[in-house]
């Protein structure tokens, strides 16, 4: 996809930036990738740390595009968490340490060019609506299941915002009354229930019951036929989750189906709000393929009254698709100048 910055060609500098890793790159106005690179964030160095890193990679992008005599003509930066798109300021982004940092205007005078902030799940969403999965969809519902769990409403290739830069928050729709409690601080929302996150740890809540039950024949329940044992102390991942309960362990089947009849819930909701063609499953969880797809279609399909029942498919940039979200949103504003 890669084959390097040409003569004379124009490229955005795109920067995908999240707690653990920045995806960056060179990007080309028809969406192609002439360059791409990653770097650590470490945002346990601090949000100063993390904003001179932003600055730095993106200024050597930069200089990266002009060595091989290209144009560098703007700069599109993901972030996660609430985003003032309209400010370009990085309100507050947990994962990274950034409270209401102006990054707009920091990479701006640092490159000297026009820049733009986006939020990472929406421009991830305008990737997947104009180059990936929804492509031939005017209206897409972009939903990303990872630590948590949020959406993009995409209309003709552009998200919504909100009034104050927190729309697609479908992750904290109440499903569950008596459910979880949530990171936000309330008990039973979707993501408590059916984030990556929250897979592995419902499977380790239940395991760990199973183990403490004792063995059978002194009192105690017996262990759930085919549950795997877990060594104490042992983290099981939600694709591990998946891969037992697909080789039929009857633990990990129950949490995958807990998981799976939770999350058409979520999307049943957001059909009621959006009435969408397409839904597009991406984030760590969309991995497990038709293993969450298929269960999941059906399951939503039995959801549906008089709506329509959207295609449901799985995203077809990975991780790529915030940073060439974040160079569509930077073309976007070089259009409108």
């Amino acid at each position: 996809m890669t084959d390097g910055p040409g003569d004379g060609e124009q490229l955005v500098v795109a920067l995908d930036v999240g707690g653990t890793g920045m995806k960056c790159a060179l990007v080309r106005p028809d969406g192609s990738v002439a360059h791409a690179e990653r770097h650590p964030t470490d945002a346990g160095r601090g949000p100063d740390a993390v904003v001179e890193t932003v600055l730095a990679v993106a200024e050597g992008l930069a200089d990266r595009a002009r060595a091989a005599g290209s144009t560098p003509v703007a700069c599109g930066v993901a972030v996660p968490g609430v985003v003032d798109e309209a400010a370009g300021v990085a309100v507050w982004s947990a994962n990274v340490g950034f409270r209401d940092v102006p990054l707009r205007k920091l990479v701006g005078a640092r490159l000297g060019l026009p820049a733009v902030l986006g939020h990472d799940v929406r421009v991830g969403g305008i990737a997947e609506a104009r180059l990936g999965a929804g492509r031939d969809a005017r209206h897409v519902l972009f939903v990303a299941i990872g630590t948590g769990i949020a959406a993009a409403h995409v209309v003709a290739g552009s998200a919504a915002v909100g009034a104050h830069g927190a729309a697609g928050e479908i992750g904290h729709i109440l499903i569950r009354p008596d459910g979880p409690r949530c990171g936000c601080g309330r008990p039973g929302c979707l993501e408590a229930v059916s984030s990556a996150s929250a897979v592995a740890r419902r499977y380790a809540e239940l395991a760990d019951a199973t183990t403490q039950a004792g063995p059978p024949g002194v009192g105690t329940a017996a262990p759930p036929a085919g549950a795997a044992t877990r060594p104490a102390g042992t983290a099981v991942s939600a694709a591990e989750v998946a891969g037992r309960a697909a080789a039929g362990e009857e633990l990990a089947g129950q949490v995958w189906r807990e998981a799976v009849e939770a999350l058409a819930d979520g999307l049943a909701t957001g059909q009621a709000l959006y009435d969408v063609d397409t839904m597009v499953i991406g984030g760590g969880l969309a991995r497990a393929g038709e293993q969450l797809l298929g269960p999941l279609r059906a399951a939503l399909h039995e959801r549906m009254t008089f709506h329509r029942e959207p295609r449901l498919v799985a995203a077809a940039l990975g991780d790529e698709a915030g940073c060439l979200g974040a160079a569509l949103l930077a073309l976007d504003s070089l259009e409108r100048r």
